[in-house]
């Protein structure tokens, strides 16, 4: 296999920290990108299959965003405004409660602005799930990943990532198995009930439960309608929250909105953040039914909780892409079909391969993080950015934008079936010496 030359300024390895990560995968400096094309300093186009990890959900760059974007700093618009009322804040929490909220029958809600990361949405969920209920457990899940600060770390699965905080003491959390964390035969549901039921079982009444409707991070494993509204159910049963983590699976990714739309459960809170903002600009808010909505002033705050820039960007994906419900869900679901039958061809080469995922937020099991690391490495120098996921980095993982041309998607995929023909060719060829 030949890797690509690096052209990148040696700046990045003398001064960037040793967490740099993505970058490590794609060894070149990026100068520009429109839609799902990103270009390098050597004018290198590459298609993107990885869309900012789900941040860039309308693409790079579009131009009506941006327009408004420049016209409101051109302008003098407010740059920096803590969380006082400004006019675009006003634009964007009217278009989300018109376009959003309303016409899923969520006029409930209200949406709380918290600092401009997921991880900071899901620290203000479990801290508000304990001060209404005054418990302290949260149910997480196996695979679950929920951000990087100390209390999402607490709810987060993965060994590596938890190792990362340098402590024993990532508590006030119980880890139940998602659904088919255990195979296909193992009733997840059922166990968790057991546990919750049993006085003696060690588990204490739960604050909260916590869940992705598609565990991003955690390997594409999309939970089943009835296992969700079976949580949503116990939930309900034993006086606890239901916190549903949408970051990386909402805004469309899963084919709607939100992740969990058309099921029987009405969440408590919703955490958003990634393709919030539209443009890639941070921004992350809670979603809280008003009933729970018991802050102090400042009780939980950020010097960048609402980001004004944001909520300009933000209000034009609304308007431009959600107004239009019905036609943006069948866009996402014409391009998840090309996507799945693509993923499928890639399955076909690979024994034991298996589709994971839900709607344009799908990969495929390759068995091996070797394998998948191998196939993604390929795949890059013959100009595609894919990545991958799960617990040993198994799963070659797609989360191009939303809005990607079906040309530049059958592009993609053809790279994604070549490199994995040639990372197979080759490790046959390793085997056979």
């Amino acid at each position: 296999m030949t890797t690509q030359k690096s052209v990148n300024d040696p700046v990045f390895a003398r001064r960037e920290s040793e967490a740099r990560s993505y970058c490590r995968s794609f060894d070149t400096t990026f100068a520009s990108a429109q839609g799902s094309i990103m270009t390098d300093t050597t004018g290198r186009e590459y298609i993107d299959f990885l869309a900012g990890c789900s941040s860039l959900n309308y693409g790079h760059n579009d131009p009506d965003m941006k327009a408004a974007l420049v016209d409101h700093i051109t302008s003098d618009g407010i740059a920096h405004g803590l969380d006082m009322f400004t006019e675009e804040k006003a634009k964007f929490l009217k278009a989300f409660e018109e376009i959003i909220l309303k016409p899923r029958g969520m006029d409930d809600y209200k949406v709380m602005m918290t600092g401009p990361t997921g991880t900071n949405a899901v620290e203000a969920a479990i801290k508000l799930a304990r001060k209404v209920t005054g418990r302290r457990n949260v149910v997480a899940f196996t695979n679950a990943f929920h951000g990087m600060t100390m209390g999402s770390l607490a709810l987060t699965g993965n060994a590596g990532k938890r190792g990362g905080a340098g402590t024993g003491s990532l508590t006030d959390v119980t880890h139940m198995p998602y659904d088919k964390a255990f195979g296909d035969d193992v009733d997840t549901l059922a166990i968790i009930e057991q546990m919750l039921s049993n006085s003696s079982s060690g588990m204490d009444a739960p604050a909260a439960f916590i869940f992705e409707p598609v565990q991003g991070e955690g390997g594409l494993n999309a939970a089943s309608q009835e296992w969700i509204e079976g949580i949503a159910k116990l939930a309900r049963e034993h006086g606890a929250l239901i916190i549903v983590d949408d970051i990386q699976a909402g805004i469309g990714r899963t084919g709607k909105y939100f992740g969990v739309e058309d099921m029987d459960i009405e969440p408590d809170m919703i955490t958003q953040a990634k393709s919030l903002s539209g443009f890639g600009l941070p921004f992350a808010c809670l979603l809280i039914k008003g009933e729970y909505d018991i802050w102090k002033p400042a009780e939980h705050n950020g010097t960048f909780r609402g980001n004004t820039h944001a909520f300009v960007t933000a209000r034009v994906a609304l308007e431009k892409f959600w107004a239009d419900k019905v036609a943006m869900e069948g866009m996402i679901a014409e391009k998840s079909d090309a996507l799945r039958e693509g993923l499928q061809e890639v399955a076909n080469l690979v024994p034991g391969a298996k589709l994971k995922g839900r709607g344009f937020m799908q990969g495929v099991d390759v068995g091996s993080g070797e394998l998948a690391a191998d196939i993604c490495a390929r795949a890059f120098d013959k100009g595609l950015i894919i990545e991958t996921s799960g617990a040993d980095d198994e799963v070659v993982k797609v989360l191009a934008a939303l809005t990607i041309p079906n040309e530049v998607l059958a592009r993609g995929l053809n790279i994604l079936l070549d490199a994995t023909r040639d990372a197979l060719a080759d490790n046959h060829k390793i085997a056979a010496e």
